[in-house]
């Protein structure tokens, strides 16, 4: 039997009203499937914990989170907490530092009857996590931005050749998996030509940094010889992705780059509530959703549970694909599959979708599905 020990961090605002949803779609997924068993544990996180404990990443808190095989976090509203005090942080940077996390997966899939501006995307970004421009996680102590002078500040940019490597060879087993997935499931990419990573940097500007990360992403390439590699600037990829983003299907690219275009891409298939996102290493993973917390819908019970729902099933895929698990696989499968049905035929939409259903009513649709799918 496959038991799996998933944390569970509710965040800010919104985040203990989507977070439920998440633990109950991958609850009902394990009751109905033969070989699969979830246990659950709560760890404060956020604004509540500050509150609670003076902490918003109470002390523990990473050790507990090393007991487990993966965890959901909520949404974080760090731009509220408390100024100039040590022990109100931004805690999910934090965690993805501590547990190598170096992997940011944030797919951008069109659905069925959803208006957006297009249709027919399956892309994923395939952001690295740790290096970058985030002064917050790009240095070993200190902070990567610093103020020399009053009326100077800067910033350093840290690319490495490992950070570089890994990260794209992330992205050409996924390209590879996917392509898997597609055959198995008779289903043609968009693209129509098999699996393909693009590879997304300013080389033209930072020679050094954006050439070592292309020339060791392109190294990797040379062990898919079955994966198309393509190139992009940043700049123009941001065009070609507003006008078709249907001819991309893994994209792999450096820090601050992938934060901005996961945007991008999530709204050209229907927005923020539409986009999930998967912080992966060699040993954990971490289903976040890219959105924020939208505190100004907090406490209403309408904001749409979409987005981490879908990363918890990409964590339990993920898990199961580690373990070789084919009842995790299986079960992550029929998440995914009654979710896409709830929207596509309109069993329940939250407001943002052009319903009228709450959270919880949107959360409840998902699990009869579910459950109905034994």
């Amino acid at each position: 039997m496959g038991i799996y020990h998933v944390g569970v961090l509710a965040g800010d605002d919104i985040g203990p009203e989507i977070v439920p949803q998440a633990v109950r779609v991958l609850a009902a997924a394990a009751e109905i499937t033969p070989g699969l068993e979830i246990k659950f544990g709560d760890f404060p996180i956020g604004a509540a914990a500050y509150r609670a404990t003076g902490h918003t990443l109470p002390p523990g808190t990473l050790e507990k989170l090393a007991e487990t095989d993966g965890w959901i976090l909520g949404p974080i509203g760090h731009a509220a907490y408390p100024r100039n005090d040590p022990d109100a942080i931004n805690p999910h940077p934090i965690i993805r530092r501590h547990f190598d996390l170096f992997a940011n997966v944030r797919p951008a899939r069109s659905i069925q009857g959803i208006h957006a501006l297009h249709q027919n995307v399956d892309l994923v970004i395939v952001r690295e996590n740790n290096e970058g421009m985030q002064p917050d996680r790009n240095m070993f102590k200190g902070s990567g931005e610093f103020m020399p002078t009053p009326e100077m500040a800067l910033s350093i940019r840290v690319i490495t050749r490992h950070g570089s490597g890994r990260i794209a060879r992330a992205a050409f087993e996924l390209a590879r998996a996917r392509e898997k997935a597609r055959a198995t499931a008779g289903i043609t990419h968009p693209i129509g030509d098999g699996p393909r990573v693009t590879i997304i940097h300013k080389r033209t500007v930072f020679k050094l940094s954006c050439g070592l990360f292309v020339d060791t992403a392109r190294e990797v390439a040379a062990q898919y010889p079955e994966v198309q590699v393509d190139e992009h600037q940043v700049d123009s990829f941001a065009c070609a992705l507003v006008m078709k983003p249907q001819t991309f299907d893994v994209v792999v690219v450096t820090n601050m780059f992938g934060d901005i275009l996961s945007d991008l891409a999530a709204g050209l298939v229907g927005g923020l509530g539409l986009a999930p996102g998967l912080n992966v290493g060699e040993r954990y993973a971490m289903a976040q959703a890219t959105h924020g917390s939208a505190p100004d819908i907090a406490g209403r019970n309408i904001a749409n549970p979409y987005a981490i729902m879908i990363s918890a099933e990409m964590m339990l895929d993920w898990l199961g694909q580690r373990r070789c698990d084919t009842a995790a696989i299986r079960a992550a499968q029929r998440i995914e599959q009654a979710i896409y049905r709830v929207i596509a035929e309109n069993i329940a939409r939250t407001p943002d979708l052009g319903g009228r259903a709450t959270t919880t009513e949107f959360g409840d649709a998902v699990v009869d599905l579910i459950r109905s799918s034994a």
